[in-house]
């Protein structure tokens, strides 16, 4: 990858720091990806020597990622998705799991980091008889991300809205609600909150973050399944409510319930 685009006329790509360690970047390397550094391989081991569960969570929760989105295409009629803090890609991401059960979805993703901007053409891709296009916007200016997602999304009909491992970013947990609340009264009814984030339920999570955390990266905050249910508040929750992620309509329960990860999360219609 280089900084700067090689042919004329065509945009330069942003500058990445590839000297500190990148949350997005270490989340790749867990899931077997290839978007990473050196740096970021170092600081995995190092966050798994402590809590060797967290290539499991996050399997799990990109897990609950793909059943949910496929739910609401499949089974709640859902043909619009806003994906805030989309990381970078993946296997099936939030267009290819939607647009496999509708081809006509519509999909905006937004995110404001360097290095997804510079994948962001892979994210660009589309059925024919659908849309996906991307915003580079800061969480914290909701107002900002819905009307540059209302250029691609019709806010009139129902949106899901995606908040997949992102609020942990947010330090403080009144904002970081009252950022949700913001952005879900700009849906009509009938649209649904996706929502994941990584709980302090392991006191070897909650370690390993804290010396993640001042490895100077930008910081994560681990806050109870208490506390991620309050991101659902006067909304419908779908069966089973707020859960770890892996329990969330795991896909087969012939043997039993899988195993719980440190990552919770569920999924509300708002009426």
């Amino acid at each position: 990858m280089t900084d700067q685009a090689e042919n004329p006329g065509q945009e330069p790509f942003p500058k990445i720091d590839t000297s500190v360690p990148h949350s997005a970047r270490i989340w790749n390397y867990w899931l077997g990806g290839k978007d990473n550094y050196e740096v970021d391989r170092v600081a995995g081991d190092a966050f798994r020597e402590i809590f060797p569960g967290i290539e499991t969570g996050a399997r799990a929760a990109r897990y609950f990622l793909a059943r949910a989105v496929r739910h609401l295409a499949a089974e709640e009629g859902i043909r619009q998705f806003l994906d805030i803090g989309t990381g970078l890609p993946n296997v099936d991401n939030t267009h290819q799991i939607a647009q496999r059960v509708a081809p006509e979805s519509r999909i905006v993703y937004v995110d404001n980091d360097p290095l997804v901007l510079a994948h962001a053409r892979a994210l660009l891709t589309s059925t024919p008889q659908g849309v996906t296009n991307y915003v580079d916007a800061d969480l914290r200016e909701p107002s900002t991300i819905i009307r540059e997602a209302g250029k691609t999304l019709d806010f009139d009909r129902p949106v899901a809205l995606m908040l997949m491992g992102i609020l942990g970013h947010i330090e403080d947990h009144d904002e970081a609600r009252s950022i949700v609340r913001e952005l879900v009264d700009a849906l009509p009814s009938g649209s649904y909150l996706v929502q994941y984030d990584s709980t302090d339920t392991s006191e070897d999570y909650v370690r390993a973050i804290r010396q993640y955390n001042e490895g100077g990266s930008i910081p994560y905050i681990l806050r109870s399944p208490e506390q991620i249910a309050r991101y659902f508040d006067g909304l419908e929750l779908l069966e089973p409510g707020v859960t770890s992620c892996s329990r969330w309509r795991p896909d087969a329960e012939a043997l039993g319930l899988p195993a719980e990860v440190h990552q919770y999360g569920g999924v509300a219609r708002k009426n």
